[in-house]
């Protein structure tokens, strides 16, 4: 069955850094687009970052020039960079894959999600 696994979440001050890690199972990990989606309280879940399978990516605006996404394939893992965190990047995140090639960060586009991982930015 396929299983998305995030990890590397925590809490982090300011224009601190953090790297997310989601492991993927079950499914041909190298043909599927990939992203990260953030949820915060209250708030509807956006996208952050996608990248395909060919690499290329695409970014919200919130965060263009602070994250980075990327991909091994030969390690089934997705990744996001984190840097110059702000406490409005405090949210639940989320990795999500889908077949096909278009860059997109529409939600219910993608087929699979993780169960997500905490990150916390205090001022």
């Amino acid at each position: 069955q396929v299983q998305l696994v995030e990890s590397g979440g925590g809490s982090v001050q300011s224009g601190g850094s953090l790297r997310l890690s989601c492991t993927a199972s079950g499914y041909s990990y190298g043909t599927y687009a990939m992203a990260w989606f953030r949820q915060a309280p209250g708030k509807e879940r956006e996208g952050v970052a996608t990248i395909t399978s060919t690499t290329a990516t695409t970014y919200g605006d919130s965060v263009k020039g602070r994250f980075t996404i990327s991909r091994d394939n030969a390690k089934k893992t997705l990744y996001l960079q984190m840097n110059n965190l702000k406490p409005e990047d405090t949210a639940i995140y989320y990795c999500a894959a889908r077949a096909g090639y278009a860059l997109t960060l529409q939600e219910y586009r993608y087929t699979y999600w993780g169960q997500g991982t905490q990150v916390t930015v205090s001022s």
